[in-house]
């Protein structure tokens, strides 16, 4: 029995298996996902802060709190020495436009240039009839300054508001209250007219040799353009290459004194027959003429 016993070895402990479970396995696998690496190092730290945050700004007072704070931090900055905005400067006009442009800028000084709209102060500026471009910033030591670029008048309209002032572009630029106070500029009368400004000073350019007898340009039917004497004189021109038609009647003029005489109008619609009609008593007369001669 002793020999049996002997003879019957111990069994050896199973080894240990070196594979990964399936749960490990799949672990290591997903840890090797660039996703879920991301996931953790930002994903789970944002989720943290941000439930934490809810979490503390769901008391009213505690964001009360903190709007406070950064009220007041703001406006410490804002009402820095350096920040403030004392005086204005307007370049370019003077006058009645520059009292308009300050009166355009409705702003208190001194004030925080943070509580500056330059853009819509611009807007306010260039809005005025009289302002054709404005730029505006804010120089060291606190001035801010204001450059405009005034429209300047070149003739005046007269139109259903009454007489207005236009520049080169037809824009009307302000209201005047008799044509004596600007008898320097020319006279455009009608509606539309002030479209039509660069071709009507085109023409009262060709009708320079008229000297003081030019009274005006009125535009018919927005079509074309009748240059207005004195003696109640008239020039028609036709609704094309009425420069070239002017010139012909301004040649005539000068070579048989034609507007000298008792002329009502000239008509330059058709090149091929310009006509000239004469006044109602030098009609009148003619006719008188003709029938004292028997013709």
């Amino acid at each position: 029995m002793q020999s049996l016993i002997k003879r019957v070895k111990p069994a050896k402990p199973a080894k240990a298996d070196p594979a990964p479970s399936r749960w490990a396995w799949r672990m290591q696998r997903l840890m090797l996902t660039p996703t879920f690496r991301f996931g953790l190092r930002v994903g789970v730290p944002f989720c943290l802060a941000l439930a934490a945050g809810t979490i503390y700004l769901s008391d009213e007072a505690r964001r009360g709190q903190l709007a406070d704070v950064y009220a007041n931090a703001r406006t410490s900055i804002q009402q820095r020495p350096e920040f403030m905005v004392k005086l204005m400067a307007i370049d370019g006009v003077e006058g009645v436009l520059a009292t308009d442009v300050r009166a355009a800028v409705p702003v208190e000084f001194p004030t925080s240039s943070f509580d500056l709209d330059l853009p819509a102060l611009r807007q306010a500026i260039t809005d005025l009839p009289g302002v054709k471009q404005a730029s505006l910033r804010v120089k060291p030591g606190g001035v801010l300054q204001v450059s405009v670029q005034p429209r300047v008048p070149v003739a005046v309209w007269r139109s259903q508001d009454g007489l207005l002032l236009i520049d080169a572009e037809g824009s009307p630029i302000g209201q005047l209250a008799s044509r004596a106070d600007r008898t320097d500029l020319p006279l455009v009368v009608g509606e539309a007219a002030n479209q039509r400004v660069s071709e009507a000073l085109e023409l009262i350019r060709t009708a320079a040799p008229l000297g003081e007898r030019l009274r005006g340009l009125v535009r018919m039917g927005e079509r074309r353009w009748d240059v207005v004497l004195d003696r109640e004189q008239r020039i028609l021109l036709p609704e094309t290459q009425a420069v070239q038609a002017l010139e012909r009647v301004i040649a005539l003029e000068g070579a048989q004194d034609v507007l000298a005489r008792d002329v009502a109008r000239v008509d330059m619609r058709l090149a091929q027959r310009p006509t000239v009609q004469m006044n109602k008593d030098a009609t009148q007369e003619l006719w008188r003429i003709r029938q004292i001669s028997g013709q």
